[in-house]
Parts: C-alpha cells; sequence; structure tokens
C-alpha cells in the first residue's frame, strides 16, 4: 500500500515521467506474476547506499557515545529497506539503455509518478513509499535522520545522471530476512504507460514482446525506440 509521507519529496507534476530499463527476463517475471521486484539497499552496486555523509556520521557518532544501539540501528537497517529504482526523464535516456540492458535484447518501461502510486495500491502485505533522491557532497552537506528513509534517499553528486525516484519499504517490523529482495503485489495495468524496444533491437523481437504480452493477458502500447531511427539526409 502507497503511504504519502509528506516529509519526503517528489516532483511537483504527479504526470511526471519515469522509467524502468529492464532486461526481457526480468520484464516476463513482472507480467507472468505481477510482482514488483524490490532489492535489498546494500546489495547495490553503489556501498554508500543507506549510509551517511560526513558530517551526519559525526553527528550520530556524538549521539551514540551513550547509547551504542542508535549507531548499530543505522548499520543493520540498511537489510531492512528494499528499494525498486525509476529514472525521472521527459524521453528515453540512451546512457539508461547501455547501463541497464544488456545488449539489443531490454525494453524500458514507460510510467508516471501518479501511476506508480496508483499501482502500489494493490499491495495490502507492505507500506511503500515514493522519493525523489537527492544528490549531494557526502563530504561537506549535510543528511538528516529524523526519517527512516532518509539515508536512502541521498547519493553521491556522481550519480546525477540517474535521476532516480524510488519505492522504498521497510521490512524491520515484520521481523523478515532478506537475501537479495522481495517482491510486492502491483497493478501491472496501472504501472505501464508504454514499452519502449530495445533502439538495436530487429523486429522479431519486438514481436515476440508484443506477443508474450497478449498471451498473458496484457494489451500495452508497444513502440521501437527511435534513438536508432535512419538520419535525414
Amino acid at each position: 500500500m502507497y503511504i504519502n509521507d509528506s516529509n519526503i519529496k517528489l516532483p511537483d507534476d504527479p504526470d511526471t515521467i519515469v522509467w524502468k530499463y529492464l532486461d526481457l527476463s526480468k520484464f516476463v517475471d513482472l507480467l507472468l506474476y505481477q510482482k514488483l521486484f524490490m532489492s535489498r539497499s546494500d546489495k547495490f552496486e553503489d556501498q554508500y547506499e543507506g549510509t551517511f555523509s560526513e558530517p551526519t556520521f559525526e553527528e550520530i557518532k556524538k549521539l551514540s557515545v551513550n547509547n551504542p544501539a542508535f549507531l548499530d540501528y543505522y548499520k543493520t537497517h540498511r537489510e531492512n529497506v528494499v528499494i525498486s529504482s525509476w529514472h525521472i526523464n521527459e524521453y528515453e535516456s540512451f546512457a539508461m539503455w547501455q547501463i541497464f540492458t544488456q545488449k539489443s535484447e531490454g525494453l524500458a518501461i514507460q510510467s508516471t509518478v501518479k501511476r506508480l502510486q496508483q499501482a502500489l495500491l494493490s499491495d495490502t502485505t507492505f507500506e511503500q513509499h515514493i522519493g525523489s533522491v537527492n544528490y549531494i557532497d557526502y563530504k561537506k552537506e549535510y543528511i538528516p535522520f529524523e526519517n527512516d528513509f532518509f539515508p536512502f534517499l541521498f547519493k553521491r553528486k556522481s550519480f546525477q545522471y540517474e535521476r532516480e525516484i524510488r519505492i522504498l519499504t521497510d521490512v524491520t517490523s515484520r521481523g523478515l530476512k532478506i537475501d537479495n529482495g522481495l517482491k510486492i503485489d502491483i497493478d501491472i495495468n496501472q504501472l505501464i504507460e508504454k514499452i519502449y524496444i530495445h533502439p538495436k533491437s530487429e523486429n522479431w523481437y519486438k514481436n515476440l514482446v508484443i506477443d508474450l504480452s497478449k498471451r498473458l493477458g496484457f494489451n500495452f502500447v508497444i513502440e521501437k525506440s527511435d534513438l536508432e531511427s535512419d538520419i535525414l539526409i
């Protein structure tokens, strides 16, 4: 269930376009089980995920002098927070195609912030929050910690190109032991507004995705990316 947290920032326009770039196997898994995979935060490539900037860490250390459990909580909390990452952009991103899809067999889901919010309402097991990521200098800038999700909504400036918005879930109160992540129920038709096929893919691949979607009972708008369209000269 999506929870609107006024302390977590979102784009002002709910129709802001967001993207998820993925390979075919992950897309099939999404459609087949109608569940969205959320990755454990400490399993991301960026080792700083869920950690604090230097100014914030120094403050936390002072608060932990007489209460070591305060610091221990933040060390272990990363294992209990799961994340689904999306990219904010009005248009397709060449860089995202390169980073998140293998060779020419990938696709991109186009959605909006509002669609994400509505799609999450179908899950009644976990509470989900959505927030925009802030990009800061970890040596100089401060990360607030009055909200448990704030450490997961800040990243180093080196990652600004990601323009990320995140779905976050904290399973601490559930007492679950998560390996790589967990899946949550999702309304697929709300989630997906349009699907774009990899710009370097061949027609058979587009037809495969269309046929696969229809066989599973979906009728999405599916288009080939035009990033590799013929030049006009």
